[in-house]
């Protein structure tokens, strides 16, 4: 597998909806050890698969974003949002849309179950920026982002900023940085094949 490395909006794995994780292999530790790398370096507190362009349904998150702090890492595969409480407006950026931010409203608190890299099924309630960041990169999973969630007042603000990575991507693809939209939905749709 090629080194893997965060993906800029509009990168057609933003808008893949993830398929869920079979098993947990050796080589599924390693994208998530990765993962968790190329959050810190990005100075991230949450990271999911899609933005790495792999189609699977996992995602990371430590919010302290202290690589000396192990313990706040947190690994959700085939995570499902089973509970929802209130709601907050809140700040919200993203490592595929670096220096963008907009405010979105999510649930106050959640409760979600998910996997761990030991394959053991946890249910945990969360609020605040944890409730945020997990909803966040649940969201990525299912192929949205955070700008889809804004308000159309709002999101307006931002939307030039949008556009400039649209022509950074597209520029990056006539260069032959990446290759055509078809291409990679080709690539994400022959991993999903090996994940079973």
């Amino acid at each position: 597998m090629p080194a893997l490395q965060i993906v800029n909006y509009p990168h057609p794995a933003l808008r893949w909806k993830s398929k869920p994780v079979k098993s947990i292999t050796p080589e599924l530790r390693d994208i998530v050890r990765n993962m968790f790398d190329l959050m810190y370096e990005a100075r991230g507190i949450g990271l999911a698969a899609n933005q790495v362009a792999l189609p699977y349904r996992l995602f990371v998150i430590n919010l302290t974003s202290d690589p000396n702090e192990p313990e706040e890492e947190f690994v959700f595969i085939n995570p499902e949002i089973t509970k929802r409480k209130g709601t907050a407006e809140g700040e919200e950026g993203c490592l595929s849309l670096p220096q963008v931010y907009g405010d979105v409203k999510r649930s106050e608190e959640i409760t979600v179950e998910a996997y761990d890299l030991n394959g053991q099924l946890f249910e945990i309630t969360l609020d605040d920026l944890a409730a945020r960041a997990v909803q966040h990169e649940h969201d990525h999973i299912e192929g949205i982002m955070f700008p889809d969630r804004m308000v159309e007042a709002k999101r307006n603000e931002i939307d030039v900023l949008i556009a400039d990575f649209e022509s950074e991507f597209r520029h990056k693809q006539e260069t032959g940085e990446y290759p055509p939209d078809e291409e990679i939905r080709n690539q994400l749709a022959q991993l999903e094949q090996e994940l079973g």
